[in-house]
């Protein structure tokens, strides 16, 4: 198992750089980040992420759902490897 501490920086740079995702605004210490499927109209999606030094798990958790990921541990291993 991979290691589940990430600062938010972390987490959006892999997003945008290679999720696929826009970083469109930051309001406050979160940023915005919108995905839209190149072919699929009905695929969109929109991830919150705190940038903090170290996100909590369960904000981890939440960042993954929101994202589109299936499996938890697969996204936080994603994320040490593109990070």
């Amino acid at each position: 198992m991979g290691r589940r501490t990430f600062s938010g920086a972390e987490v959006v740079r892999v997003l945008v750089n290679h999720g696929g995702f826009e970083w469109r605004r930051t309001t406050g210490d979160h940023a915005q980040l919108y995905y839209e499927h190149p072919t699929n109209d009905d695929d969109q999606r929109q991830v919150t992420v705190p940038l903090h030094d170290e996100l909590r798990t369960g904000t981890l958790r939440g960042i993954a759902e929101s994202a589109g990921a299936r499996e938890f541990d697969a996204f936080c291993e994603w994320i040490d490897r593109n990070a």
